[in-house]
């Protein structure tokens, strides 16, 4: 520090003559203004590293922030397709569940409607296996007994009918695996092959869905 205050007494006593002396008479003063000058050096290179700082500071702040958000939207993104795909999820669990329910209340009655075909085939067996020569005012007892089988069998038919259940009589149509069942394959003048010359017992569908398959036999080529 000496040495600093005689080079700065050198410097000015060539300048300011009367300085010196007084710097001369008050050493204490140099030193002081000295000590000043440099922390006043010192404190703008603190703020200036202060600012910098500040500078930076904000940069690293806005990175991570972006990166949160960058983070926050995938999971937004995540959480969105998620409960889009559980909303899918539900929607296709009611339909089928609605299906379920509708197909319950029209195939419900599936075993029972089976059980009385049988009663309907025996019906129309008694109708058929009665000679129509004999049904005759002569005869009234059978022509009552006919005439009473012929209505029940109308009735039933009715029944079914209104109960989605309808018959299959495919006599001449195409042989059509999904509604029929060929007991038989023999070829016959004057029909066209692929065809169902005979039915040996009616099918019937209910709803559209065959519920019995009609006993065919099929014309084959020759």
């Amino acid at each position: 520090m000496a040495a600093v205050a005689q080079c700065v007494r050198g410097a000015l006593r060539s300048r300011y003559p009367l300085l010196s002396l007084s710097l001369r008479t008050s050493p204490r003063l140099l030193c002081v203004a000295t000590q000043q000058k440099n922390n006043g050096q010192n404190l703008e290179e603190d703020q200036s590293q202060s600012q910098n700082e500040q500078k930076a500071e904000p940069s690293s702040a806005e990175k991570m922030l972006a990166e949160e958000k960058a983070k926050l939207e995938e999971q937004l993104k995540e959480v969105n397709d998620k409960y889009k795909r559980a909303l899918a999820d539900a929607e296709n669990v009611r339909q089928r569940s609605q299906k379920l329910v509708e197909e319950a209340k029209l195939y419900g009655i599936q075993s029972f409607c089976k059980d009385l075909l049988e009663v309907a085939d025996i019906l129309e067996k008694a109708t058929e296996s009665v000679p129509k020569e004999e049904i005759k005012d002569e005869n009234p007892h059978l022509k009552s007994l006919y005439e009473g089988l012929v209505m029940t069998e109308v009735q039933i038919q009715k029944v079914f009918k209104k109960h989605g259940l309808l018959r299959l009589n495919p006599v001449g149509a195409k042989f059509d695996p999904y509604e029929h069942e060929a007991l038989f394959h023999a070829p016959m003048e004057g029909k066209e092959p692929g065809t169902i010359a005979l039915v040996s017992k009616i099918g019937y569908k209910l709803h559209g869905r065959t519920l019995r398959p009609a006993l065919v036999g099929v014309v084959k080529d020759a």
